[in-house]
């Protein structure tokens, strides 16, 4: 009969996968080497699956295992957040990793607040940032990913909860010797008189702007199309473009880069910055804590 998996061996599959190797995954369990090795095999055993093959000097995971660790994770999650429901956590002594997806533009602003204020309390929290990809909401399901910090995001399912972090508008951004620059309020006009760097994770050269420009008989030359907003600002800060990016991305690096900001003299549609988890960790205290900490630095 094969083994039965527990918590304990769980958390070895979640350790030897982090790790990619025996010695480092008993070194972070606090176990023998001989033990964590009888350890792996059970798990072999009892998911009928190597886990780990040689690979060189080391060890490489399997298909199965880089399928199968997500939902490991997220299991040993839930049964975290299941004894520890009703307790207080001491930040100071909180060891985990917290992966959150970001989108890049608001990393720009955000990240930096939100590692200096968790650095400050809980020294063993590992933030781990990735950026936006197809933004499934199956990685918050299965564990993949902690939070998803982006723009309008709603809760699209019954068991995602969001929280409005901060509202966001669009401003105008060009070098400090552009003409521009000295202008305090360009027209429209104006703006349509230089060439623009739109930022755009689909490469679309067009966007509200050019609706309302449009509207009113004008229309502007996109010149660079770039991924994302954070891009747009290291392109305009070489060179003569104009470009379209989040208001606190200008405030925050404009002086450092000599740019030089303005409002868009037209109604762009806002957008609304939110953090979004999965229900079953709504009640996490360690997460709790982390999201309390990403508010107050934006509050």
């Amino acid at each position: 009969m094969p083994d039965q998996l527990d918590l304990n061996l769980l958390r070895v599959f979640d350790a030897l996968l982090q790790d990619g190797s025996v010695t480092a995954a008993a070194e972070r369990l606090h176990l023998s080497i001989p033990a964590t090795s009888r350890a792996l095999g059970r798990l072999r055993r009892a998911m009928g699956d190597p886990i780990l093959v040689r690979a060189g000097r080391g060890l490489a995971p399997t298909p199965f295992a880089l399928r199968t660790a997500p939902r490991v994770r997220s299991l040993l999650e839930e049964a975290a957040a299941l004894i520890s429901a009703d307790r207080e956590i001491d930040p100071g002594e909180l060891k985990r990793t917290f992966t959150i997806r970001i989108n890049d533009g608001v990393a720009a602003t955000l990240a930096t607040a939100v590692v200096e204020a968790t650095a400050a309390l809980a020294p063993g929290v590992v933030l781990r940032f990735v950026t936006e990809g197809s933004e499934s909401i199956e990685a918050l399901r299965d564990g993949s990913v902690d939070m998803d910090i982006g723009a309008d995001q709603e809760a699209t399912a019954p068991d995602l909860r969001t929280a409005l972090l901060y509202r966001e508008r669009a401003v105008g951004i060009v070098h400090a010797d552009s003409p521009l620059a000295r202008v305090r309020r360009p027209t429209l006009a104006q703006l349509c008189e230089h060439p623009h760097v739109s930022a755009s994770r689909r490469g679309l050269a067009r966007g509200p702007l050019d609706e309302v420009l449009a509207a009113v008989g004008l229309r502007r030359h996109v010149a660079t199309v770039v991924p994302t907003a954070a891009v747009a600002v290291l392109l305009v800060a070489a060179s003569r473009q104009v470009g379209l990016v989040p208001q606190r991305l200008a405030e925050q690096f404009g002086e450092a880069l000599n740019l030089h900001w303005f409002p868009i003299p037209a109604r762009l549609p806002g957008t609304g910055v939110r953090l979004c988890w999965h229900a079953r960790l709504d009640a996490d205290p360690a997460q709790r804590w982390l999201r309390e900490t990403i508010r107050a630095t934006v509050g």
